[in-house]
């Protein structure tokens, strides 16, 4: 490919000019980011970025040297793709990030990731992935072989759901491996695997889960740039500083003061069974993603010819809900128990080692929680590296440490029914504090 940039001299721009371009200031139009010092325009691109337009375009008029490194495998191949896009570079006398960041913290945490690659750890077992597959398909046979043999009566039914609720939860981490491309070297032995496991083994579209979940990573806990936290304020008041915000401008949704309680009720049971199941089939139709729909396809084809003969039509209606309502409070609850007692609020544009620190915290690790949660007990880990193999979360958290003792951030880990009450103690709190605002401010 020819480089653009080749015979003529590159432009210098400041931080003040790049700043501006983030798609609502001067130029509202304009979209530029910067990569390694490099300016690029993505106005235009950002709309066939593979990652998707929005994901991109959260980094516009900003720094984005360590997001791009944190979610790319094959760096050299796209930067290839970044030559068109490459409009200038910063003056030699601006810094290479923001003058708002921490500059040490942002060449103390470049250190570490470069001493990470050193110590291979981002280097996947084949073995620990293979043997994760395989236990869940024998959860799944497991499933079916307790119906056929037992029969459909109470016990072997909700006995079977379990199974089969446990199979959801298991492949939904196990597509989450793969949709972060850290089980093979190259993205596209990862993608199409992933089109597999989320599409084939849960029913869902792969293109769904990456415009979301990338989103939330490059962006986590920032209003109106995390899809995770959009349930503010319709449903929930979030954070401190939002339902704070949210009380002063005289804003009531929902009885918020309350949503600690009602959390039981729309939270972990009805996010599935009632939002998801339905809302992804309109995703892959209005996105015209045809293949992702035929994967989805798949798994419903698969699922009614094997429990239809034993359970006809009004039980294996009830099957499906009860697994997928297993799922969702086993989704919920371990999705939500590292960011929603966190720090929420606007983007401030900090550096990317405090921006994952603020907006997520650990759960102990143990057996049990790295198989109940797929490693997402080490959420900082996994979000600070997220093309790692879940495996080796273990062998750099205490880097990490390390790192947040030099600079004085907070590193949290707790249990995981601490953890669990956080989120409800979270939303009480909240809660309350929307309300003083609505009342007296």
């Amino acid at each position: 490919m020819e480089d653009p940039a080749a015979g003529r001299e590159l432009r210098s721009f400041t931080w003040e000019e790049i700043g501006q371009r983030d798609g609502r200031g001067p130029a509202p139009q304009e979209r530029w980011l910067v990569i390694e010092r490099k300016v690029y325009d993505i106005s235009r691109f950002c709309r066939r970025h593979p990652g998707g337009s929005r994901v991109i375009s959260h980094y516009a008029g900003q720094d984005a040297t360590d997001p791009f490194i944190a979610f790319h495998l094959d760096k050299t191949l796209v930067r290839k793709y970044m030559k068109p896009l490459l409009i200038g570079e910063l003056a030699p006398d601006q810094p290479s990030f923001e003058p708002s960041k921490n500059k040490k913290l942002v060449e103390d945490f470049r250190e570490l990731r470069a001493a990470v690659e050193k110590m291979g750890l981002f280097n996947p077992s084949r073995t620990f992935f293979i043997l994760h597959l395989c236990h869940i398909l024998v959860l799944d046979v497991a499933a079916w072989l307790t119906i056929w043999y037992f029969g459909a009566s109470t016990v072997p039914f909700l006995f079977a759901a379990v199974l089969l609720g446990t199979v959801q939860a298991q492949a939904g981490w196990l597509q989450h491996d793969f949709g972060h491309l850290s089980v093979f070297s190259t993205s596209r032995w990862n993608h199409w695997v992933h089109k597999f496991v989320i599409g084939h083994l849960k029913g869902a579209p792969a293109s769904w889960w990456n415009h979301l979940h990338f989103q939330h990573h490059a962006k986590p806990n920032c209003f109106r740039k995390d899809p995770d936290v959009n349930m503010h304020p319709l449903f929930f008041a979030l954070g401190k500083t939002l339902s704070v915000e949210l009380g002063v401008q005289k804003k009531k949704f929902m009885p918020y003061n309350h949503q600690h309680k009602y959390f039981f009720i729309i939270g972990p049971p009805a996010l599935v069974p009632l939002y998801f199941q339905w809302y992804i089939f309109y995703f892959v139709v209005q996105r015209k993603q045809w293949v992702d729909l035929a994967w989805m396809l798949t798994f419903y084809i698969r699922f009614f010819l094997t429990y239809l003969p034993l359970l006809g039509v009004t039980g294996i209606l009830g099957l499906h809900l009860l697994v997928r309502f297993i799922e969702s409070n086993w989704f919920v609850w371990i999705t939500q128990m590292n960011h929603i007692p966190m720090h929420i609020d606007y983007d401030k544009n900090v550096d990317w080692f405090s921006t994952q620190l603020q907006a997520t915290c650990n759960v102990h690790q143990s057996l049990f929680n790295d198989w109940f949660s797929g490693h997402l007990n080490f959420q900082i880990e996994h979000h600070l590296f997220p093309t790692m193999p879940r495996h080796n979360y273990w062998k750099v958290a205490p880097l990490v440490k390390s790192l947040c003792a030099k600079h004085g951030i907070e590193y949290q880990c707790k249990s995981l029914l601490t953890a669990f009450a956080d989120i409800v103690h979270s939303l009480k709190n909240s809660g309350e504090l929307w309300l003083d605002a609505y009342l007296h401010k």
